[in-house]
Parts: C-alpha cells; structure tokens; sequence
C-alpha cells in the first residue's frame, strides 16, 4: 500500500516515519518479449507474427531477429524495433505512446481480449526515470478509450501518480490501484493481454545466439548473393537471411522481377 502524508501536515509530500517494507523490485533478468507490429505488413493472412504476439527468439543478427511466436508456432526474421521487452506482463521497455495504443488494441487491428481496465505501464520517452501508466477505460476503438497518467519518481526512489500516495515500487503502486481507483477512471483489472503469454509462466534461460556475419562489401556482392535458393548458398551467404528477405518483399511491391539482373525471385 501507499503511504499519505501526515494529517498535522497538510499538503506535505513526507511519508511515513516507520520504516518502509522491503521493496519488491523489478527482475531484468526475467521478461518476454512481444511483436509491436504485424509481420510482414498485410492482410492477417499473410502475416507471420501477429501484433500482441510473446515471441520467442531464435537468433539475434542485430538490427533483425529470427523469432517464432508461441501462439502460432511460425518463425519469421523481423526488425528489433518491432518488438518489446515486457516485465511483469505489464512493464514495456523501449514502448512510444503510439506504440502503447496499438497493443492495447486502438489500432486497424482491434485485439479483442483488452478490455475496459486492461494496462500496461511504459518508460516515459520525453522523462528520464519517469513512466506512463496507460489504461483502457472503455471498449471503443476510439484513440481516447485508453486514458494515460504520468508515473513521477522521488529522490529516494519512490513512486507516485498522486503527491499525497507514494509507493516504494512499480509492483506495489500497480498492486494498490488494483483494489481501489484513487482518482484513476477505472481500477487496473488485468494487465496488456499477451498472446501466446497469458496464464504462462516465464521461463529464464540462456541468452539466444547471436549471429555476426564478416563484414560486408557491397561492391563485391552480385545478384545470385541475393536471389540464392539453395540452402547450402544460403547458409555460406555473407547476406543475412533477413536482408534478403527485406530486400525481396521490396521487390514483390514494386515489380515482379528484377529487370537488371533478369532474376525471378519468390518473395
């Protein structure tokens, strides 16, 4: 629970004088990881990874990540910055407040399972240390059924979204405001659903392998480093699988082959 000031101090931010219980803090080591977006963009069906999906990673080449989503089981190269950590379940790392929106579902693609009281709490892009909690207060689809509240941080680590309740911790202010709104639009009832994560306990393990290809030189890369299709080329390729798969779909948009090298390729 939060802690009020004392009454013969009115308007005072001072917490209580008993000591604090020991706060419950938040392990980086424990967390999983969640699509931002649908991949590769399309209609649903032909889409790998669904937005809201708990991604498993495969391999790690950087920019791009070789992942399979554990509500499908299909596997996908896809961009990092199309995905999230999440701790807690309701904890993003690296989340935009338009990024926020769409996994709660105010987006094209409505995620049925959010409903009014569904949260998430995000690090604040424009505060250093500070956070959001972003809650769904209705179901509508409109861009103000998800109302957000600024997360401030004392100097000696406290939290607060109110000055006259503070909580030694994130879990602490989340577990509060389940039981009581306090000032907020509705009470935090079930945190971001995660599909594929739900009801699933987290599992730590080693870190994925990553991949570091040699460093390449593109004056010395031809079309069959592109275009390859046999799997043995592939694996010797100095191209990641993820370029070349970035590559073609680009390619698939804008014309059916490739008019300098004279290639078919299949997207």
């Amino acid at each position: 629970m939060g802690s009020r000031p004392s009454k013969g101090r009115r308007g005072s931010r001072t917490v209580a004088q008993e000591a604090p219980p020991e706060p419950t803090t938040i392990d980086t080591h424990r967390y999983v990881v969640v699509a931002l977006y649908s991949y590769p963009a399309g209609g649903p069906a032909e889409c790998s990874i669904r937005i809201g999906e708990r991604l498993n990673v495969l391999s790690d080449e950087g920019d791009w990540l070789r992942v399979s989503s554990t509500a499908t089981g299909r596997e996908s190269y896809m961009p990092s910055n199309y995905m999230a950590k999440v701790f807690h379940c309701w904890l993003f790392e690296g989340v935009s407040r338009a990024g926020c929106l769409r996994v709660l579902g105010v987006a094209e693609e409505l995620l049925p399972h959010n409903q009014a009281g569904s949260f998430l709490i995000r690090e604040s892009q424009s505060r250093s240390g500070a956070y959001t909690l972003s809650v769904r207060r209705s179901t509508s689809s409109s861009w103000d059924s998800v109302k957000h509240y600024r997360i401030h941080r004392l100097q000696n680590g406290w939290f607060y979204i109110s000055p006259g309740l503070t909580f030694p911790s994130l879990i602490q202010l989340v577990s509060h405001y389940s039981e009581t709104m306090d000032g907020l639009c509705c009470l935090l009832r079930e945190s971001c659903f995660i599909q594929g994560s739900n009801n699933v306990p987290v599992v730590t393990g080693p870190p994925p392998m990553a991949i570091r290809k040699p460093t390449l030189n593109w004056k010395d890369v031809d079309s069959s480093m592109l275009f390859c299709t046999d799997k043995r080329d592939v694996e010797e390729s100095l191209v990641s699988e993820g370029l070349r798969e970035a590559i073609s779909s680009y390619m698939f948009m804008t014309e059916d082959s490739c008019e300098d090298c004279g290639h078919k390729y299949q997207a």
